[in-house]
């Protein structure tokens, strides 16, 4: 016991920092039992970068290699799309359609839409400033949850099945899910989406109630009671990942 007490590695730091070109970015550092090399790595979502290690690694060893890598790193993170807020001016899609955040403080009421003098569509928020962005999100999560409800329960009735219930959440790593229990999850954010991609999503996780898998079968229960698979699919590949950046705060890096 003694021999493993003086052998036990102290504690090392969560994280570490990288400067490059008068800008410091924060690395979180992560041993991993599978990892053979250091690595980095950056998480579209969140913008988080990580650097993952061997158990046995050196932290020394993991700094020197990410300092190397700040053009990378910069280069990365300006690549991905720009966080936006959900503050008075700022663009938010609604069903796909874009809508600007007009802060109304003397109105009463909480969250409506309107169309602008200008023609454009507006997301009016009444109240305080700083409570804004809650009520902005508040608001599309209820939209999200009428929405999906609705569209659950048109699949799981065209389909000749019931469902449990319908949960909405804000998971980054995918946009529904079906329990075996009846229970179907969604990511709020789907209500940014184009209807027909909301749509569906629902039929997706409503095929799972008869096929929890991904089959031929389930995709032919799923083609048949919508027609927009293919296009829906595209449209998630080639612009899913943008829809994690609303309600995002801009960071300092």
């Amino acid at each position: 016991m003694l021999r493993a007490f003086l052998n036990r590695r102290p504690p090392q730091p969560a994280s570490l920092t990288v400067a490059f070109d008068d800008a410091v970015y924060e690395v979180r550092v992560r041993r991993h039992a599978q990892a053979r090399r250091y690595t980095l790595r950056i998480h579209a979502v969140t913008r988080e970068v990580v650097l993952s290690m061997p158990l046995r690694g050196s932290l020394r060893e993991a700094n020197v290699f990410a300092q190397k890598q700040g053009a990378w790193i910069a280069a990365r993170l300006k690549r991905l799309p720009r966080p936006q807020p959900f503050a008075h001016g700022e663009m938010v899609p609604l069903r796909g359609i874009d809508h600007r955040i007009e802060h109304r403080r003397g109105s009463r009421g909480t969250v409506w839409v309107e169309c602008g003098d200008d023609g454009a569509q507006l997301l009016c928020v009444a109240g305080e400033a700083p409570h804004v962005s809650r009520r902005v999100r508040d608001y599309l999560k209820r939209e999200a949850k009428k929405e999906l409800e609705r569209a659950s329960r048109a699949a799981a009735a065209a389909l000749g099945v019931s469902l449990a219930r319908v949960s909405i959440r804000d998971q980054s790593s995918r946009w529904g899910s079906c329990s075996t229990t009846g229970v179907l999850s969604y990511s709020w954010r789907l209500i940014l989406a184009p209807s027909f991609v909301l749509d569906y999503l629902a039929a997706h996780e409503a095929a799972h109630l008869v096929e929890m898998n991904h089959s031929r079968r389930f995709w032919r229960l799923v083609e048949k009671i919508n027609p927009d698979v293919g296009r829906a699919k595209a449209w998630l590949d080639a612009h899913g990942s943008e829809l994690h950046r609303y309600g995002a705060e801009e960071t300092s890096n």
